[in-house]
C-alpha cells in the first residue's frame, strides 16, 4: 500500500503525482483502493492476489513504531485457525473508535479497547477478544474454540498468564469467567483465582457447548 506522500511532500509536486499515479490506474499497472490509496497486485499462478488485511489498515493501526490499534474479528479468527470464512469487513480495536466506514470494497469498523494497546500486548488483546465473541466466531462452536486456545496458552509461563489476566480485568464479566474456567482446565488456579475474585458470585453466563469440555463450569456460573 502507498500513496502520493511517500513520493514527495511538497505542495506544489502533489498535483503532478497524483496525476501520474491515475494514469497508471487507468492503465492497470497500479489498483487504486480509495481516495488517496493504491498498490500493486502480486501476480502468482493462482491469479492476482489482494494486500493483506494488515496493509490496508496499516495507517489506522500504526504511528511510526507505535501501536495504536490492531487487527481483531474475522480477520484474527482465520489466522487463529478458527474460522475458514472471510469477510469484507475489517475489525480494528482501538482505545477511541470512530464511525465505521469504507475502503476499496472494505468496510472498516471498530471495537473500544479499554486497555492501553501496546505490540506486546496486542496477542493477548486478540486471544481476549476471541473469548468476548466466542458466540459470533461462524463455522465453529465455543467449545471447539476453547479447545484451540487452551492449546496455545497450557504451556505459557505463569508470568505470561499473569498479563492475560490483568488485561482480562477491563473485558466483560463473561469473558474473564470463560477464562477462568479454561485456567482451571490448564492447571493454572493461582492466576485463575484473580479472575474468581472479580466476578460477582450471583451472576450468571450463558456460554453453551463448553461444559462439555470445561470441568469447572459451575464454579464460574457459566450454562
Amino acid at each position: 500500500m502507498f500513496t502520493y506522500e511517500d513520493f514527495t511532500s511538497e505542495v506544489h509536486s502533489r498535483e503532478a503525482i497524483i496525476k501520474a499515479l491515475n494514469r497508471m490506474v487507468a492503465k492497470d499497472k497500479i489498483t487504486k483502493l480509495s481516495k488517496g490509496r493504491y498498490y500493486k497486485e502480486e501476480l502468482t499462478p493462482f491469479g492476482t492476489l489482494e494486500p493483506e488485511r494488515y496493509q490496508i489498515v496499516k495507517d489506522l493501526i500504526e504511528d511510526g513504531d507505535k501501536a495504536i490499534g490492531y487487527l481483531t474479528g474475522l480477520s484474527v479468527y482465520s489466522l487463529l485457525g478458527l474460522t475458514t470464512q472471510i469477510s469484507n469487513t475489517i475489525q480494528i480495536g482501538k482505545n477511541d473508535v470512530r464511525p465505521k466506514f469504507t475502503r476499496g470494497r472494505f468496510t472498516i469498523s471498530f471495537v473500544k479497547q479499554k486497555n492501553t494497546i501496546t505490540k506486546e500486548n496486542i496477542p493477548l488483546l486478540q486471544i481476549l477478544d476471541v473469548l468476548r465473541y466466542i458466540k459470533k466466531i461462524p463455522d465453529t462452536t465455543p467449545e471447539k474454540v476453547c479447545l484451540q486456545i487452551m492449546k496455545r496458552i497450557k504451556d505459557w509461563r505463569s508470568d505470561g498468564i499473569m498479563k492475560l489476566v490483568r488485561l482480562a480485568k477491563k473485558y466483560p464479566p463473561s469473558t474473564r469467567a470463560l477464562l477462568g474456567a479454561m485456567l482451571d482446565e490448564c492447571e493454572f488456579a493461582e492466576e485463575s483465582k484473580v479472575l474468581f475474585d472479580s466476578l460477582n458470585p450471583i451472576s450468571n453466563y450463558s456460554i453453551p457447548g463448553v461444559d462439555s469440555i470445561l470441568a469447572h463450569t459451575d464454579k464460574w456460573n457459566i450454562e
